[in-house]
């Protein structure tokens, strides 16, 4: 890069000037990560000081059955494959019940579009849930879905959340959103809910007082300025209605697992490879450099693998995300071994080992408990990155 664009991008981020598409795409286009990690880490602190959210979650996917089928997805399964499966409520909330005593605070809901389930099924699912676990937060279904209910129940998404909201839910997800440019989404997406329809649903969401996560799916067909703009739009949309809480980036994933069928769902492995850790950091600056307006951004362990998942709370990330039991979505997210469940004390001590203070928070980003950070007294205590 330029040694004067950079003098004039670095003033901008420490003046707190909004950055433009421009200014993104230079970024990206910088290979001094140590000075990208180091501006993202001064907007991180700036914001959140020497913090790292967490929270104690449970993954739960009632169905894997979907009319779609997403080039990057293998979690799916048509109706009849030997592995495709459908919870009876009960079932979904047994199987909640087992994480009760871990004191969890969120169950994070997702499913395929199953062609054939009522749409009832969905409301009665979470005041089920709720009736059997009160104090845990039901944050369900992504606006893909949302979208999918419409179809089936011929309800309105108003109607459909006003009833969710009634039923329990406290937050939708953010999936759904992978990419939003055509230009790759029409290769990636097999389902009808593009940024039109996902942004209206959130819009939605949030003038009913919900508050919602946002995501990128990245490291795969798209180029960093297909990443500039699905931030970009995320922006504009959150100046509207400021009902974003935290930014997620989620890593691409090659198929380590489910292709052991001999079927090979994810079909975009054959064109393309994971992101490197680099560029995952690089994408955690950069998506905080220009995300001025969200106040959090999360890495999932899951899809970034423990140890860069730890680096990326120096390039930006303030929220690493819970102990997330049985995620089914995506599964090795390295193929190094990444563990499928961090109780507490684990994330406690990644947080501390990584130089922050833990602080316990729940779905809307309330403090539930705060915890000592590093021991200043240890030689060996890692610290933040200074800035």
């Amino acid at each position: 890069m330029d040694a004067g664009l950079k003098r004039e991008l670095e003033e901008k981020v420490l003046a707190g000037e909004r950055l433009t598409r421009e200014d993104g795409i230079a970024l990206y286009d910088s290979d001094d990560l140590a000075w990208l990690g180091g501006l993202a880490h001064e907007v991180r602190t700036r914001k959140n000081g020497d913090v790292v959210h967490f929270n104690v979650n449970r993954h739960l996917n009632m169905t894997n059955v979907c009319t779609a089928s997403c080039a990057y997805c293998s979690f799916q399964r048509k109706p009849g494959e030997k592995d495709a499966y459908t919870m009876r409520i009960e079932e979904a909330v047994r199987l909640a019940k087992t994480m009760e005593s871990e004191k969890l605070t969120e169950l994070h809901i997702v499913n395929g579009l199953h062609p054939n389930l009522p749409w009832r099924y969905y409301p009665r699912s979470l005041s089920a849930l709720k009736e059997a676990l009160p104090d845990v937060s039901l944050k369900a279904f992504t606006a893909t879905e949302i979208h999918h209910f419409e179809t089936i129940s011929g309800l309105s998404a108003s109607e459909i959340l006003d009833e969710l909201i009634e039923a329990g839910l406290e937050s939708l997800t953010g999936g759904g959103a992978e990419i939003f440019d055509w230009e790759v989404r029409q290769h990636i997406v097999d389902h009808r809910t593009h940024w039109e329809d996902w942004s209206r649903i959130h819009r939605l969401a949030h003038s009913k007082g919900l508050k919602t996560p946002c995501t990128m799916l990245y490291g795969h067909i798209e180029e960093p300025r297909h990443r500039v703009d699905h931030v970009l739009r995320l922006r504009e949309l959150q100046d509207e209605t400021n009902g974003f809480q935290v930014f997620i980036p989620l890593r691409y994933q090659h198929d380590f697992v489910d292709m052991q069928d001999g079927k090979v769902r994810n079909r975009l492995q054959a064109r393309t490879t994971m992101a490197t850790g680099a560029e995952a950091l690089k994408t955690f600056a950069v998506s905080r450099l220009l995300f001025d307006n969200v106040p959090h951004v999360k890495v999932f362990w899951v899809m970034h693998g423990v140890q860069t998942a730890q680096l990326a709370l120096q390039h930006g990330a303030d929220d690493m995300d819970g102990s997330v039991v049985e995620y089914k979505i995506t599964h090795d997210a390295d193929n190094y071994g990444t563990p499928n469940k961090l109780t507490r004390d684990d994330l406690l001590e990644l947080i501390r080992d990584a130089g922050f203070r833990p602080v316990e928070r729940n779905t809307r980003y309330e403090i539930i408990r705060e915890y000592p950070g590093p021991d200043p007294d240890r030689r060996e205590s890692p610290q933040p990155m200074r800035v």
